[in-house]
């Protein structure tokens, strides 16, 4: 079994000195290294390795609500959050993310903006601490170096991501001689910044899958990364590079240290640690990592007695039934409506209480037309503004343990060895959409979901199977992106235009740095 506790619980002691960069990324005029000294600087591989956690806490606002994976899943088509009455009108941010009518002065455009920026500067205060040590001749330079880059990796998924939402953005890379207003640089410059990055620093990478390196970035975790960005380098620079991402899969698939897990969901347990197929994590932590909410934002009010939640949730995201019936019955990752002991991505039907129960939705109002008892219907009547309570199937796909706090302790899978092959098929299908491997590839993976095989690969069912896979990992607007889909009309979406592909620069960000650009439309 891997401790995933003792890594990031040196973490957390090193953040008494690396406190975490919350703000935006043109204000640097603050104290380096906080409260470290020159006595208390690390000198240690133990206190290396506490220093180097501090920057991998930099993820824990991930999988919270309303920041970039928020406005990543409600902007595509795969997750919605409806106005149900009195809740969640929210100004009406969701309902515009949902249409793709965001604004500059979205507070999820801003909040994403700063969650990915603060991770950046975390990593770059880290970067200089390490230089700095061999300045000093407190430390050898190789033996920093491995340390550097492996922050400058994780720097580079913080980028990669900023530069799949933002486009055009300031490239930061050292924080004590960082400019105080950083120009915007072009979405080609990012691109180019970020493989530079990752092809210099991957290769010095640990190539070993263990206690030592879970929820770290390994060589695999770093080709991943690569794959990823290869294959959505036609999007960013206009230049397709389908080879440079068969050759990151293969990598990852060459090694031999994963492999797919029998069962889809020992991937997104409560104990999930042990998954042969998460290739990099968030080791979410119900004391010690917070802010994966999930059963916060997508359950009903009453199903807190279905899983004994310590908190009662807030009846939000639910997915759309396109997206819900896009899976066929057979398939395993689906569920079983109204069966809520069949694990499924989805928690559709009829709901229970934890002792068999029929729910009731206690908390109606009189003559709301949800009435009694409680069912997940797949169907939605209406976006806005009167929703039914109970409308939408709910996300099923990370295990509930009983008695749960807020903060889940399952962890989130970022980089998965799923991901690697149908990247790999998808790159294959690109040069060659009648490639054999490719179909071998993609049936690979409905294989071990119980659904029957493809006898051909087409965009439409490479895309579809990419949606049933990775349904609420944070993909799918980047799929639609890059398979042309993302602006089509939609259950209560209108056709949205290619300006809309990235979001804007946050308004307060413009207001605070006068050398940012607005990207184009906005």
């Amino acid at each position: 079994m891997i401790n995933k506790t003792s890594f990031f619980g040196k973490a957390l002691l090193m953040l008494a000195f690396l406190t975490p960069f919350t703000q935006s990324c043109t204000n640097l005029d603050e104290e380096v290294y906080g409260q470290l000294t020159d006595a208390n600087f690390p000198t240690t591989e133990e206190q290396f390795i506490s220093a180097l956690g501090a920057t991998y806490t930099s993820l824990y606002g991930w999988a919270n609500h309303n920041s970039i994976f928020s406005l990543q899943e409600v902007s595509s088509d795969e997750i919605m959050i409806p106005h149900r009455g009195a809740d969640w009108f929210d100004g009406g941010q969701w309902l515009r993310v949902h249409r793709h009518e965001y604004t500059p002065t979205e507070e999820s455009v801003n909040n994403g903006w700063n969650f990915l920026f603060g991770g950046v500067n975390n990593c770059n205060r880290v970067i200089d601490l390490f230089d700095q040590l061999v300045a000093d001749g407190k430390v050898e330079a190789a033996t920093a170096a491995a340390f550097i880059g492996e922050v400058k990796v994780l720097r580079a998924l913080f980028y990669f991501w900023l530069l799949d939402a933002y486009g055009n953005v300031p490239i930061v890379s050292s924080f004590s001689t960082a400019e105080a207003n950083p120009p915007t640089k072009s979405r080609a410059e990012v691109y180019a910044f970020i493989e530079s990055e990752l092809n210099a620093n991957v290769p010095n990478l640990a190539r070993k899958k263990d206690g030592s390196t879970y929820a770290r970035m390994n060589y695999y975790a770093g080709k991943a990364l690569q794959a990823k960005l290869y294959l959505n380098a036609e999007v960013y620079t206009g230049t397709a590079q389908w080879d440079a991402a068969i050759a990151a899969c293969d990598e990852v698939i060459n090694s031999g240290a994963y492999s797919l897990e029998s069962d889809y969901f020992t991937n997104f347990n409560t104990n999930n640690a042990g998954s042969n197929e998460n290739v990099f994590v968030i080791p979410y932590d119900e004391q010690n990592a917070q802010g994966f909410n999930l059963a916060q934002m997508t359950l009903h009010y009453s199903s807190q007695a279905t899983f004994k939640l310590q908190d009662q949730p807030w009846n939000g995201y639910c997915t759309l039934q396109e997206f819900y019936d896009s899976y066929e019955d057979v398939d395993k990752r689906k569920g079983v409506y109204g069966n809520q002991g069949v694990r499924g991505n989805f928690l559709a039907g009829p709901q229970f209480a934890a002792d068999g129960t029929r729910l009731i939705d206690a908390g109606a109002e009189a003559g709301d037309p949800d009435g009694q008892p409680l069912t997940f219907t797949p169907e939605i009547n209406e976006h806005f503004p009167n929703a039914l309570r109970q409308a939408g199937a709910r996300v099923g796909k990370f295990q509930y343990a009983q008695g749960a706090t807020p903060n889940l302790a399952n962890d989130f899978p970022i980089l998965r060895y799923s991901d690697v092959v149908l990247t790999k098929a998808e790159a294959l299908f690109r040069k060659n959409n009648a490639d054999a491997n490719a179909l071998a590839l993609v049936n690979q993976v409905r294989a071990r979901a119980g659904a029957p095989a493809f006898g051909s690969l087409t965009a439409d069912n490479l895309l579809a199977e990419r949606g049933r896979e990775f349904f609420y990992e944070g993909w799918r607007r980047q799929d639609l992106i890059r398979f042309g889909k993302y602006g089509d009309a939609r259950q209560f979406k209108p056709v949205s235009g290619p300006t809309k592909r990235i979001f804007p620069i946050p308004a307060q960000q413009i207001n605070a740095n006068p050398r940012l650009v607005q990207n184009p439309g906005y």
